[in-house]
């Protein structure tokens, strides 16, 4: 990311579901902001839906890789939460 990304700006997620060989996007959530988005993803998302998630905030898509480095960067404004901090940070 060349910008600095706005945690603060409204977001839509959208998990997948996997269903065998193929994946298909299942119903959306929106957010206040982005941040909340994210931590929602990744916190309480199962990890097979958030495989192929893409959130997008501002016009432009993150994928789940994307997802996962801004939850782990020193810019996410949120407390994480306790399954963050047992695994050393790693999703």
């Amino acid at each position: 990311m060349t910008t600095r990304f706005d945690f603060d700006a409204p977001a839509e997620l959208f998990p997948t579901a996997s269903r065998g060989f193929r994946r298909k996007v299942v119903s959306y959530r929106r957010f206040d902001t982005a941040a909340a988005a994210i931590r929602y993803a990744i916190e309480e998302l199962e990890p097979d839906k958030l495989t192929g998630a893409v959130l997008e905030v501002n016009e432009e898509r993150f994928d789940d890789a994307a997802i996962r480095n801004l939850y782990a960067s020193d810019g996410f404004p949120l407390q994480r939460g306790k399954a963050h901090l047992q695994d050393g940070g790693k999703q």
